[in-house]
């Protein structure tokens, strides 16, 4: 699967199971981190994922379901919700340059 460019993300889709409190938070801590530039950052239901996304972010345990919901969409997995060294080089890929995926 190819890579996105940092500055071409416009929307970062935070895919969860059914809880959807944990990723609430990681939603709100990307988004508040990425404030001002020009990204979208919402939280669905791994099962849908909207089409628009330009990259996923999941736990790494749903990382299968989250390929079969948006094949052809990078896909960001990550270990843990507050910290992961996985969401933090995307925050730092989008502001400061970069590819994402690939």
């Amino acid at each position: 699967m190819a890579g996105i460019d940092g500055k071409d993300i416009r929307k970062i889709v935070v895919a969860c199971d059914a809880g959807m409190g944990s990723s609430v938070m990681l939603a709100t801590q990307v988004r508040r981190q990425l404030k001002g530039a020009g990204v979208e950052v919402v939280h669905t239901p791994v099962n849908s994922i909207p089409g628009d996304a330009d990259v996923v972010l999941c736990h790494a345990g749903l990382a299968d379901r989250a390929r079969a919901a948006a094949p052809g969409t990078v896909l960001v997995p990550f270990q843990v919700f507050i910290g992961d060294p996985a969401v933090t080089r995307l925050v730092d890929t989008i502001k400061k340059g970069g590819t994402v995926g690939g």
